[in-house]
């Protein structure tokens, strides 16, 4: 267990870390900015995490759709995504090229984003939904504190054209739409277990919490993208 007493923490910057159980007792927050998956956070007696949740679904409805559970709202919630990446495409293509191999505050560029949502829809359907043992294409990219396996591509200094990217991107959208859309509930219901040297590697793993993971990445990091794209945009 790490303790902190009477330290000043200003400036500090935490990245992929996980915080589970903390407790921080007489502090000030003050100016701070928290990203990230909220669960059971109390602040002066109260759970924030639901109030957060409600509000973000208030200012984005579609939000309180991506975790659906039936075959309906899976396609609803697809098709949804689809329509919103369309739009946030749209919006990287009037830049510059060069900028969308750029970063932002030190997170992924544009182009790195769409290969990690590449590697993440290889990874929860191809692999762990249709048994695919090596889905992988060279550009996928997996987070940047994954411990790395053998056999699986991992260049995050690739700096790939915008077009081939979405080539795989094509193909990988095209499957996931396959699987939403011939998906019923019994088999939204079943779990699925792969063994296979690689990642994922899990038993009885829900196939909807599969699909879920994979919405959530593409909500999550089409913000992300609509985000930095606003500031690439003061450089164009």
């Amino acid at each position: 267990m790490t303790e902190f007493r009477e330290q000043d923490l200003s400036g500090a910057q935490i990245r992929g870390a996980l915080l589970r159980g903390i407790r921080m007792r007489g502090v000030e927050l003050i100016d701070v900015e928290i990203s990230g998956e909220l669960q059971n956070v109390i602040v002066n007696g109260v759970d924030i995490a639901p109030l957060i949740d409600a509000e973000l679904n208030r200012r984005m409805p579609e939000r309180a759709k991506m975790r659906p559970d039936s075959g309906d709202g899976f396609r609803e919630a697809w098709s949804i995504l689809e329509r919103l990446w369309e739009g946030t495409l749209a919006r990287a293509r009037r830049l510059p090229e060069a900028l969308l191999h750029e970063s932002v505050d030190d997170e992924w560029s544009f182009i790195q984003t769409l290969r990690h949502l590449n590697f993440a829809s290889a990874a929860w359907v191809e692999r762990m939904v249709l048994g695919k043992a090596s889905p992988w294409h060279p550009l996928d990219l997996p987070w940047d504190e994954a411990p790395g396996w053998e056999g699986i591509p991992w260049d995050r200094e690739a700096r790939p054209p915008l077009d081939e990217v979405l080539a795989v991107r094509r193909e990988r959208q095209s499957t996931v739409r396959a699987v939403v859309g011939s998906l019923t509930d019994t088999q939204l219901a079943s779990t699925v277990t792969r063994t296979e040297p690689g990642w994922p590697q899990l038993e009885d793993f829900p196939v909807q919490e599969c699909l879920h993971i994979v919405l959530n990445e593409e909500w999550e990091h089409r913000l992300y993208a609509e985000r930095d794209l606003t500031a690439l945009e003061e450089f164009a």
